[in-house]
């Protein structure tokens, strides 16, 4: 018997070989909408393209099974146990509800199943330092699944009653039974007429097609806490799917994600930043103003600091989310040896050299220390 072979997932999904995470979740996003049960009601491949679309964007959007693929193929999933999570799901309203959470369905228990929460919902933000040092305000957008504005979720007309559905007699379930080679295999599933709701519309609700849900796209406004560190989340209770009447909503989490800087480095509350000393600045003794994320700050650089010496500015770090006291700032001196020098300078150096004595070269520290203070500042 023929074996359907299947389709590469970046031709499924339209996306290039090199696309990034962005354009694939994109793309996954824009075929799921157009094959929303919803927007197809008779068509019975709508499953079918669904899932395929599904599991390319399972694939894709995993960095080691979508490596795995690159190099070997459909075979090397299989062979890897790499192979699809959605073939076990019979209905469409049950491959929904895996990829978009409980608002879209799922396996029922022993009777009818009560009103479905709705699911968790998870999208990503991206700040600067300087705006994760203060605190700031995002917008982000969002797809949920939320109630249908016209029916409220009961997904009759206005004014049209609800009806004992005769597919499943009211339990809300149905049971499936396959034969193996263990026995029958008996599998219970959320009914696909009634949703599991065990009644069915005598008038469906136009907006909705009588399925009380929608997919709905907001803009949601949301404060990031000052001292927010990259990684972090901040949860909106309520903000997620929506739940079917009498059940509640999930909650949206927002993923943080702070940009590196290109003058400092975070270290838990601490700031690490460099700033370049000349030699006989370094020597004598210099002030030097430092850009700080907030306001600039003037630092005492003493007179015979050594390279990789570290100056600490208490206080001057990144806040505590949820207050207390601010890290510090961490200031590593770099003695910048001068270069390109003009014969003026040679000679002043030289006569530098020639009136520096032993004693002037040396500090109570060890040699075993200092090796060991230069090599921590190398790497």
């Amino acid at each position: 018997m023929s074996q359907t072979v299947p389709r590469d997932p970046y031709e499924v999904l339209g996306v290039d070989r090199d696309a990034d995470e962005t354009q694939i979740k994109k793309a996954f996003r824009r075929l799921a909408r157009t094959l929303h049960p919803d927007v197809n009601p008779d068509d019975p491949e709508a499953q079918e393209r669904f899932r395929e679309v599904a599991e390319a964007n399972e694939i894709l959007s995993d960095p080691e099974k979508r490596s795995t693929y690159d190099r070997y193929g459909h075979d090397g999933l299989r062979q890897r146990g790499m192979g699809p999570s959605f073939e076990g799901f019979g209905s469409l309203s049950d491959l929904f509800g895996a990829v978009f959470g409980q608002a879209f369905g799922g396996a029922g228990g022993g009777g009818r199943p009560g009103p479905r929460p709705g699911g968790d919902v998870a999208v990503e933000t991206t700040l600067d330092l300087a705006q994760a040092l203060t605190g700031t305000k995002v917008e982000v957008e969002v797809e949920i699944v939320a109630r249908c504005g016209t029916c409220d979720g009961r997904r009759a007309a206005p004014g049209s009653k609800l009806s004992t559905c005769s597919r499943c007699g009211g339990h809300g379930v149905l049971d499936q039974v396959s034969r193996t080679p263990f026995g029958d295999m008996v599998r219970r599933v959320t009914c696909d007429v009634c949703q599991g709701q065990g009644q069915v519309p005598e008038q469906p609700c136009p907006d909705c097609r009588g399925r009380g849900m929608k997919p709905t796209a907001r803009t949601l406004t949301v404060d990031v806490p000052a001292g927010i560190a990259d990684g972090q989340r901040i949860r909106l209770a309520g903000r997620g799917h929506q739940g079917e009447p009498g059940a509640p909503d999930g909650d949206l989490y927002v993923v943080v994600g702070v940009r590196p800087h290109e003058r400092f480095v975070r270290d838990g509350d601490d700031l690490v930043t460099v700033i370049p000393v000349p030699a006989p600045r370094a020597a004598l003794g210099h002030r030097v103003t430092v850009d700080a994320l907030d306001e600039p700050l003037d630092v005492e650089v003493p007179a015979g600091t050594q390279p990789g010496t570290t100056i600490t500015l208490r206080g001057r770090g990144m806040p505590r989310v949820g207050g207390g006291r601010r890290g510090d700032l961490h200031v590593v001196v770099d003695v910048v040896i001068p270069r390109h020098l003009d014969a003026r300078q040679k000679q002043l150096l030289e006569e530098l050299a020639d009136s520096i004595q032993d004693r002037q070269l040396h500090d109570d520290e060890s040699v075993v220390g200092r090796l060991r203070r230069l090599w921590r500042h190398k790497h």
